[in-house]
């Protein structure tokens, strides 16, 4: 008799949580007896991924971490630009820039040209090319490009505007050492643009 007086209670809890599970589904069911969608709870598994929503390009998660000074991550960011999108001009010019915010200017310069040669007429590629050569002191060629970028850009960059003047001054030697220690900005579509310090 104490088995059963022990047991009772036990099959009492029972039948009580499958009555309030069945309650808790009859809640969750919609008018036509299915489970409605769009309650979290009408399922006990965990919610999945919506194949619908929509991520942040690439692109700009990277300018944003190049803005924010985050240039291994940006350079992280642009890589899967590049697997999202290929090798555009755009991707190429952020590989290039992250690469020179990185000090690697040997992979910087190599990707800016070729941002270029997808787009010679792009003025923010031209412009960042033009920073990496001055960065490894190729003055003449960077002068030249960013003679046409600015040309390019009608002289509307402010960016673009200071970027050669610097090139302009570091071809003349009296004044090298008053632009040594200033920062460059690269230029990214859209008019935008991020300060670069990489000078001593």
């Amino acid at each position: 008799m104490m088995t059963l007086g022990w047991a009772l209670p036990s099959r009492l809890c029972r039948l009580m949580s499958a009555t309030l599970a069945t309650a808790l589904v009859a809640a969750c069911m919609s008018a036509g007896g299915k489970p409605d969608p769009d309650d979290p709870l009408a399922s006990p598994l965990a919610p999945g991924v919506d194949p619908r929503g929509e991520t942040t390009s690439g692109l700009i998660v990277g300018h944003r971490l190049m803005a924010a000074e985050e240039y291994e991550l940006a350079l992280d960011a642009f890589t899967r630009a590049a697997l999202e999108e290929g090798l555009t001009a755009e991707v190429l010019s952020g590989l290039g820039s992250a690469n020179l915010g990185l000090g690697r200017l040997g992979q910087a310069e190599t990707h800016l040209r070729r941002a270029v040669e997808r787009d010679p007429e792009w003025p923010a590629a031209l412009n960042n090319l033009g920073v990496v050569l001055m960065e490894r002191q190729k003055y003449p060629e960077a002068e030249q490009i960013l003679r046409r970028a600015f040309a390019l850009n009608n002289g509307e960059s402010d960016a673009i505007r200071e970027n050669f003047r610097l090139a302009l001054a570091k071809l003349d030697q009296s004044a090298h050492s008053e632009t040594q220690k200033q920062g460059y900005a690269l230029v990214q579509r859209g008019g935008g643009s991020y300060l670069i310090r990489t000078s001593p």
